[in-house]
This record gives structure tokens, C-alpha cells and sequence, in this order.
């Protein structure tokens, strides 16, 4: 997530040098000598003038412990390997579009979303949703979920930037906050209406609120995979000229730690304690009173 270009590649070191023959032959030439070992234990026991020039009475042990360890050698590599914690894989924000496509390629797609205003995600959902009214492929389901902060609240985050840089709560802001959202909700919810009433595909959207700031950016995929970052609450914009700052939360430039049903076990437990926490502040949301597209 490389073809040749005719180019000489850079200079490698010395040691970088060792460590690719070591990953590469290392394997071979143990094999080689734990099964060199076996080989000439037996012919030292059983063939008495090998046995006598080698002047040992243990070949046998000695070559059973090495048939041992040259059975056991690929499981406790394996072993070695599935240890040794692998590193969080991120992306940027702005590949959220080849996960999106990724999800829209199964015939059940469910996309979650827990943040802000979700502007990123709505763009490439709703030109998801208007490709498959013409060509709708295997998708015969579709589930989109959204959680935004409930913008009727008195807020810290989206505020107006104070006299000592100090958050005051601007209602007008939120208002236009809460209406770019319902305007999100309306044009998904008219899609999916239309696709439910065309055929064959089923769909849905629904947009819920949760109460505090919007400081986790979310995104679930088909309930495989699950995208978490951290917005910047300290970012600022400027409507006009003559205006104010306010504290406006931004996502965009946002790093994304993933996690998938292909990773490690650490990984599918996870994705498992996400989608739980998902679907219990899910449940918990109040419902918003936009209109809502739903399948049926």
C-alpha cells in the first residue's frame, strides 16, 4: 500500500547486505545442518568403523535430538513470529476513498462512522451510492451509520475563539455546523430511498447524536475493519475578514490507525472491542429528528 524505472539501485551497506543473506539462507542451512548431524549420528552407530574413527557411544541420542529439532525448526519460527507484536499500520484521511471502495465490493456493506461532520466520508459515499443506482454489481444491502455531536448543545469545541484565546460557546456556528450535517443526511437519505425503491438493493442512512466534544474520529468498514485518529481540537478558522476565529476541529490531515479481520490476533480483538463500543453508543444515541432514508 514498487516496477522498474532503469535505474541503479542505491547503495546498500554491509550489514544491510548480512541480514538479507541471513533472512534468505538461514532457514536452508540449518535444515541443512540438523539434518548433516542426524545423518551421521545414525551412520556412526550402525556402521562400526565410523562409529570407532568418531570414538562416542552416544550417536543415537545425539541424532534423534537433532531430527527433533529439525521438525520442530518452521513451528518455533512460526511461533518466534506470531510473539513479536507488529507495528500499528496508519493511513491518511484521505485514503479513506479506496476503503470505501473496498467496502461497497461486498454484498452486505455497512459503514459506521463516529467524529465531527463526517465531510470526507459523506463525499465518497455519496458517489458510491449514486454509482450503483446505474450499475449495482453484487451489493444487495447497505447500512450507513453516522454520529455526530449534537450541535443544539452549548459547546467548548466548535466554539468562538475568546479575548484570551479562550473558548466561548457561539450558537450561530453550531447552528451552521448542524445544518451541514442535515444537509449530508437529506442527499444520503434521498439516495438511499431511491435505491430501495429501484431495486434490488436495500438501503439505509441515519444520522444520531452524542453529547461532548469531537475529539475521536471513527470509521467502520463492513464490521472488518476500523479506522481511529484524533481530531486537532487546537485548529482555528476564519469565516470573513471582519470576523471572528472559532475553534473549529480538523480531520481531514487526520492519521488513521487501522485495524483488520487479516491482522494479528491482537488486531481481530481489537476490531471486535470497537465494533462492541460502536454499537453501545449506538444504542445510546438520541436519534436525530432529519429525515431518515431506511430500507422497507
Amino acid at each position: 500500500m514498487p516496477g522498474s524505472s532503469g535505474r541503479s539501485e542505491p547503495s546498500v551497506s554491509m550489514s544491510e547486505r548480512l541480514k538479507r543473506f541471513q533472512t534468505r539462507y538461514e532457514p536452508m542451512i540449518t535444515r541443512v545442518v540438523l539434518l548433516g548431524v542426524f545423518c551421521t549420528g545414525l551412520l556412526a552407530q550402525f556402521v562400526k568403523p565410523v562409529g570407532d574413527a568418531m570414538s562416542g557411544k552416544t550417536f543415537l541420542g545425539g541424532a534423534l535430538l537433532s531430527l527433533v529439532g529439525y521438525v520442530l525448526y518452521d513451528s518455533l519460527k512460526d511461533l518466534t513470529a506470531s510473539l513479536r507484536l507488529a507495528p500499528r499500520a496508519q493511513v491518511k484521511s484521505q485514503d479513506l476513498g479506496r476503503f470505501v471502495t473496498q467496502a461497497f465490493e461486498s454484498q452486505r456493506v455497512e459503514i459506521s462512522f463516529l467524529g465531527y461532520t463526517g465531510e470526507t466520508l459523506y463525499n465518497e459515499l455519496y458517489h458510491r451510492l449514486e454509482a450503483i443506482l446505474a450499475s449495482p454489481g453484487p451489493i444487495r444491502q447497505v447500512r450507513i451509520r453516522f454520529l455526530v455531536p449534537d450541535f443544539r448543545l452549548p459547546m467548548r469545541v466548535p466554539s468562538r475563539v475568546g479575548p484570551q484565546a479562550n473558548p466561548v460557546d457561539d450558537e450561530e456556528f453550531r447552528k451552521g455546523l448542524e445544518s451541514q450535517c442535515m444537509g449530508y443526511a437529506r442527499r444520503l437519505s434521498a439516495l438511499a430511498h431511491r435505491l430501495t425503491n429501484a431495486g434490488p438493493v436495500t438501503a439505509e442512512c441515519e444520522y444520531r447524536f452524542y453529547s461532548g466534544i469531537p475529539r475521536d474520529k471513527i470509521c467502520i468498514f463492513n464490521r472488518e475493519l476500523v479506522l481511529h485518529g484524533l481530531y486537532d481540537l487546537a485548529a482555528r478558522t476564519i469565516e470573513s475578514s471582519s470576523g471572528p476565529e472559532y475553534f473549529d476541529p480538523k480531520g481531514y490531515q487526520t492519521d488513521l490507525t487501522f485495524w483488520s479481520s487479516d491482522g494479528t490476533s491482537e488486531a481481530k480483538t481489537a476490531l471486535a472491542t470497537w465494533n462492541k463500543h460502536f454499537d453501545d453508543l449506538w444504542d445510546l444515541a438520541e436519534r436525530s429528528h432529519w429525515h431518515q432514508g431506511t430500507s422497507s
